[in-house]
């Protein structure tokens, strides 16, 4: 897990963790993420890309649609993890302690009932 400065943006970010991908068929990213350096990062791995084009792409790459639609699951619990008024407003400043936080709320989440 990463916890980076929120000036930085998405890719930037997911260059720092690129290594420590665990092995998996496919990676469901938003437009964000959209650079050719992380594609070709992703594909020598044998991580194929769900990630949709950037508007601003003169050719744009197809991606999985059917796939993709599978993110509103991410976007879900990140939505929930935001409901934790500690996590939503970051009252922790140690990045340790705010960690720590996002687990215990995830933890949470995960076994109460829906």
């Amino acid at each position: 897990m990463l916890l980076s400065e929120g000036q930085m943006s998405d890719y930037k970010g997911a260059a720092l963790m690129i290594d420590a991908f665990p092995r998996s068929k496919a990676l469901l990213a938003d437009r964000g993420y959209d650079a050719d350096w992380f594609r070709r990062a992703l594909a020598e791995r044998g991580i194929a890309a769900c990630i949709p084009s950037k508007t601003n792409r003169k050719v744009p790459i197809p991606h999985d649609t059917a796939l993709y639609h599978q993110r509103h699951r991410i976007e879900n619990m990140v939505g929930k993890l935001k409901d934790w008024r500690r996590i939503h407003t970051r009252y922790d400043r140690c990045t340790h302690t705010f960690i720590s936080a996002i687990c215990i709320a995830a933890t949470v989440i995960f076994w109460l009932p829906q």
